[in-house]
């Protein structure tokens, strides 16, 4: 970024930032006014931001201007684009619908690779050539003019409902997560992992796991965590002399973690609670005995590790005083405990509720760890909030405008209820391998896709089958939420690991092994959700769901434990099994 064009980022990010609070506060606002500024404001940072070339830079500008002159015609037209029922009329309209969903496209490729606008680019010419395809998959064909226009001028492609999540949830969170990175809540998140749980055996691993725990539930993103995160525990462990492939691969696992931990979870809980129609807080308390228990077999993994390598605490000098725990842990318990508030004791939504947790996160950016007040620093804080919080939320609003697409081609030709019955018929009608078909699915999607795209487009085809074979909805959907991140540490395609794995210079597949080892909850825990119905029913039983925890947590640290620790292969099967048996056996 040039000193030139720093000045223009710095404004529209700030632009950014202003617009998505004032939608919370105005009150309603059409939604073919809301979603085209989203995405107009996306634009910039997706096309040109991004740009590594003078070719990619020129390229950029153009598809930016024709963006948004695209989003400018529908917001300044949406009332007389609302009497059309999604008929585009006339060669420009289509025109007009063709280039912004090509610039769709463009958006996603450069913010996140290829795979996404693939599946997208394929579900279009689906939905204009499907018709041609013999048999059960085809459709019966869709005009031109009612199928891009559905897509572009109507509530059902572009500007849906997983749009409208982007716009007025996520994205006043990622600014939530860019106010508390810009100022000392961080390194607050550091201090206490540090003081809880740095003189434990194997203290330094514990502290990536807590401080990962912390930091990965705004950051939403397995990647981000690990090379943020990981700049500090890494180097701490191998100074500690840990091997490598396990520092790394505590680091891999503990940021995967921050997706499922309450009570933010990423952008993929706020897509939940549109698609499940849930409100937030059910989806956060259901969410909250499976996390714990994902890194409750963190923790015994890490502990099993610390026997075999002998593996010490962080020494006590390098641990933090108790005074810098006090008054860093308060940057992120002051707006952590104003959000939880507003969403349970005031009954605001939870939006609403982050609106005013971010507003005492940005006052305390004005003071550091020692409380001394710094207009300058507070200057550079509000300057790294406004680059940091306009690119992610361009590039999460990115992803969600492409699979949007996806879903609304879904719905028009009908395939998801194919894909449905496909699944069905596959399983035999049977429960438990539907959920290894949809499982298996979301690894294969999961590894080229980001989380929150492969959850929406899998639990799209392979919900409604779960459902139909008797699963509650919100259980379908954390099943394929929890699978959805089984990428980030699985091979061949394993996100977290590479990062992790680059930071240490180790092995990338030695990091891998390690990670699933550390990371078995992940694979676990989703069908423990199904075995027992009772663990996600924190709010309405709450006896039975603690019960029905405490089960669970016998089995999985029966099973971590078997597979990290004992040297005998007679001892390891047993525990896995007696593990396995303690979980899936049928009752509490």
């Amino acid at each position: 970024m040039s000193a030139i064009s720093r000045p223009f980022w710095i404004t529209l990010g700030a632009i950014s930032i202003a617009f998505h609070l004032w939608l919370i506060f105005s009150g309603l606002v059409p939604n073919l006014v809301s979603r085209p500024i989203h995405m107009a404001l996306a634009l910039p940072w997706a096309l040109i931001f991004v740009a590594k070339t003078p070719a990619q830079k020129i390229s950029g500008i153009i598809l930016t201007v024709t963006g948004l002159i695209g989003c400018g015609w529908i917001v300044f037209n949406q009332s007389a684009l609302g009497d059309q029922y999604g008929f585009l009329m006339g060669n420009g309209q289509i025109a007009m619908a063709s280039a912004l969903l090509l610039i769709v496209l463009e958006m996603a490729r450069r913010a996140i690779g290829w795979p996404l606008p693939l599946v997208a680019a394929i579900a279009l010419i689906y939905a204009l050539y499907g018709e041609y395809i013999p048999g059960e998959f085809g459709h019966a064909g869709l005009p031109v003019e009612s199928m891009l226009g559905t897509l572009t001028i109507a509530e059902g492609g572009l500007w849906g409902s997983l749009t409208g999540v982007s716009v007025s949830i996520v994205a006043i969170f990622v600014i939530f997560g860019a106010v508390l990175n810009a100022g000392e809540a961080g390194q607050g998140f550091m201090n206490v992992a540090g003081a809880a749980a740095g003189r434990l055996k194997g203290g330094a691993a514990k502290v990536s796991v807590v401080s990962s725990a912390l930091f990965g539930s705004i950051s939403g993103s397995a990647s981000a965590n690990v090379a943020s995160t990981g700049a500090i525990t890494l180097p701490a462990m191998t100074r500690l002399g840990y091997p490598k492939r396990l520092a790394a691969a505590v680091e891999a696992v503990a940021s995967s973690g921050g997706q499922i931990m309450p009570p933010l979870m990423g952008a993929g809980a706020f897509v939940m609670v549109e698609l499940t129609g849930r409100p937030y807080v059910d989806i956060m308390v259901a969410a909250i005995l499976p996390a714990i228990l994902y890194f409750l077999a963190v923790w015994v993994g890490i502990n099993a590790f610390a026997q075999r390598y002998d593996l010490p605490g962080v020494p006590e000098e390098d641990r933090p005083q108790m005074r810098a725990v006090v008054i860093t842990s308060c940057f992120f318990l002051v707006p952590f405990t104003i959000l939880l508030w507003g969403m349970f004791g005031g009954g605001y939504t939870p939006q609403y509720a982050a609106c005013l947790a971010l507003m005492a996160g940005a006052a305390l950016l004005f003071f550091d760890a020692g409380l001394t007040f710094d207009l300058n620093r507070a200057k550079d804080r509000f300057t790294d909030v406004c680059l940091n919080a306009g690119r992610q939320v361009a590039m999460i609003g990115s992803i969600i405008l492409c699979a949007s697409i996806v879903i609304g081609v879904l719905g028009l030709t009908g395939l998801g209820i194919k894909i449905t019955s496909l699944l069905l018929s596959g399983s035999g009608g049977m429960l438990w391998p539907a959920l290894l078909l949809t499982a298996l699915a979301c690894l294969i999607l999961g590894m080229e896709v980001p989380t929150t795209a492969a959850y929406v487009i899998c639990v799209s085809v392979a919900g409604p089958a779960l459902i139909e074979l008797g699963l509650e909805p919100l259980q379908a959907h954390l099943f394929v939420f929890w699978f959805a991140l089984l990428s980030t540490i699985t091979p061949p395609v394993c996100g977290a690991v590479f990062i992790a794995a680059g930071m240490v210079e180790e092995n990338w597949l030695k990091v891998a092994g390690t990670a699933m080892a550390l990371g078995v909850g992940l694979y676990i825990v989703p069908l423990a959700m199904i075995a027992n119905a009772s663990l996600i029913d924190l709010a309405n039983d709450p006896v039975w769901a603690i019960a029905a925890g405490l089960k669970v947590s016998v089995g999985l640290t029966a099973i971590s434990f078997g597979l990290i620790s004992p040297r005998s292969a007679v001892i390891r099967s047993a525990l896995v099994a007696v593990g396995g048996i303690a979980i899936f056996a049928a009752g509490i």
